[in-house]
């Protein structure tokens, strides 16, 4: 009989869309975990039933104020689920270490490893904050980020950091 449940049981699971997957691309998307700054305000709700996403899930901003990211399943019929991300608002009180304009050093930090580039804040905001910033172009910055816009953390006055997943 336990091999019968569990044989129902993984059925059941893979009829639908693995939700903690979906939390780990949504907190790789916006740099934080679900529930701190900067992530998603609380994980997927684990009532949902979506179908599997065969094509592969996108992900963007809502809008320009990034205070939600668009989940979307690339399949014909696919599904689309709008998550609101948790905002620095505690903070807003804080005064801004990064003011935007400000020349800053972006950290992105790894297992054992630290690479930086120098960027441009888009926006001010209070340590620990988050805030967007554009990588310069320049002879050490990448060709794959050079000038795309990212959300990084606010660390001090004049860096700010991207978390590896």
């Amino acid at each position: 009989m336990p091999a019968s449940l569990f044989l129902l049981a993984t059925a059941v699971s893979a009829q639908f869309a693995d939700l903690d997957a979906i939390d780990r691309q949504i907190a790789s998307f916006t740099g934080a975990p679900a529930g701190e700054m900067g992530g998603a305000a609380t994980p997927v709700d684990r009532r949902l039933r979506l179908q599997p996403c065969h094509a592969g899930v996108a992900m963007s901003w809502r809008t320009q104020a990034q205070d939600s990211v668009v989940v979307q399943c690339g399949d014909p019929s696919g599904w689309r689920l709008f998550v609101p991300v948790r905002s620095s608002g505690a903070g807003q009180g804080a005064p801004a270490a990064i003011s935007r304009g400000d020349a800053i050093a972006i950290a992105v930090s790894g297992d054992g490893f630290t690479v930086s580039q120098p960027g441009e804040a888009m926006e001010s905001g209070p340590v620990g904050g988050w805030i967007r910033v554009r990588p310069l172009a320049g002879p050490g910055a990448s060709l794959a980020v050079r000038g795309q816009m990212m959300r990084a953390r606010v660390e001090r006055p004049g860096l700010v950091s991207v978390p590896m997943p």
